[in-house]
């Protein structure tokens, strides 16, 4: 069943090789991207130099899932060429049987240099509409954008859409202050931004940005942002699970905010967050909008869960309760996804998995969530 429908793949990855900062950043920056720097004979991994520090190589994003033989670190020849080259990226689609992906990741630096930070957003993003371009009905671009400053963003966005790329990934919440440390940190920030800060999504100073995005037919997305997980970190395990389920809490912001009433075009997508959990949200959402929203002064167009249907997207790898929830507010806009090549990746078996998950479907079941939502999604029909 699988084999005759063309795949569309909601979310893979590229990891562009670390020379490319220096032939895309600004000249006041030449130089100061990370280089490659090769172990010794008693090393068991290469090393990742940028502003002063040495960095094991990290393999966990770009190596397509190693199972029992994973490793965190190691050489870059362990790296796939499908990471940055566009013809060795469509060799690995086409065994995968992907006809088209989107991709992200990649961006940006790592560094305290604020100003260095930024046009590292903007160099990424260049990189990446140049890969696309190799293959453009094939290979989707989703920029990467930081939420500083709203006038800065909204032309970013604007920049996007002049590239050919289809979506914009931002922060899971507003970034509040300029960074002032280096190391994945920032790099963390720019997925996580700050829960706390004094202005978040709903309010009404992000309306041009989101008019914009509207303007020029861009998704918003964000990526496992609102919960980072990472190797070496307390409770790795557990902080997967929730990057996972707090994926929810931008949601209610921009829901109860009335974000999706000020733009009721605007589509938004919670990427690689699984789509099993959205149900219960919608209907927790209903629920408490009823009891609650009288004292509140709150009054919403449309019930939460309806917002659900119209504008909220989400992406999955492996989820077969969602598949199953997928009649329930919110199922109908799932997307699959292979997550290639990060270590949760379904790539090279990703039919022999699909045919696990969708068992017991038929054809006109499985197609919207492994191709036509991801196209609608991305402005693409």
């Amino acid at each position: 069943m699988i084999v005759r429908m063309e795949l569309f793949d909601a979310d893979a990855h590229v990891n562009p090789a670390p020379t490319f900062w220096d032939d895309y950043l600004p000249a006041k920056f030449a130089g100061r991207g990370p280089k490659w720097e090769a172990g010794g004979p008693d090393d068991k991994h290469d090393w990742l130099v940028f502003e002063g520090t040495r960095k094991p190589l990290n393999l966990q994003s770009a190596t397509s899932g190693q199972g029992k033989t994973f490793q965190t670190t190691g050489r870059k020849e362990l790296l796939r060429a499908g990471n940055w080259e566009p013809a060795a990226r469509l060799k690995d689609m086409d065994q995968d049987g992907v006809a088209s992906a989107v991709l992200y990741g990649g961006g940006p630096l790592g560094t305290s240099d604020n100003e260095l930070y930024l046009a590292s957003f903007d160099a990424y993003n260049r990189w990446l509409a140049d890969f696309c371009a190799y293959a453009p009905s094939r290979l989707i671009g989703a920029a990467y954008l930081p939420m500083q400053d709203i006038a800065a963003s909204t032309a970013m966005v604007k920049d996007a859409a002049r590239r050919g790329l289809r979506a914009v990934n931002i922060p899971a919440f507003p970034q509040s202050e300029a960074i002032t440390s280096g190391g994945s940190g920032a790099q963390v920030l720019a997925l996580t931004g700050d829960p706390d800060g004094p202005l978040q999504y709903d309010d009404p100073a992000f309306d041009p940005f989101w008019q914009a995005c509207v303007d020029h037919n861009m998704a918003i997305t964000i990526h496992l942002g609102a919960r980072i997980a990472r190797p070496g970190q307390f409770k790795f395990l557990p902080n997967m699970v929730m990057s996972k389920l707090c994926m929810a809490e931008p949601i209610a912001i921009l829901v109860y905010g009335g974000v999706f009433d000020r733009f009721p075009d605007l589509r938004y997508g919670a990427i690689e967050s699984g789509s099993g959990w959205v149900a219960f949200v919608a209907e927790y959402m209903d629920g408490i909008y009823d009891s609650q929203r009288h004292w509140l002064n709150l009054g919403l167009k449309l019930r939460p869960s309806e917002y659900f249907d119209r504008n909220i997207y989400t992406s999955f790898i492996r989820d077969r309760e969602g598949i199953r929830n997928r009649a329930l507010p919110g199922g109908k806009n799932m997307m699959w996804s292979t997550d290639y090549p990060h270590s949760e990746t379904t790539w090279p078996e990703s039919k022999k998995v699909m045919d696990w998950q969708f068992a017991g479907l038929n054809e006109d079941e499985i197609r919207p969530i492994v191709h036509d939502n991801a196209r609608r999604f991305y402005g693409l029909d």
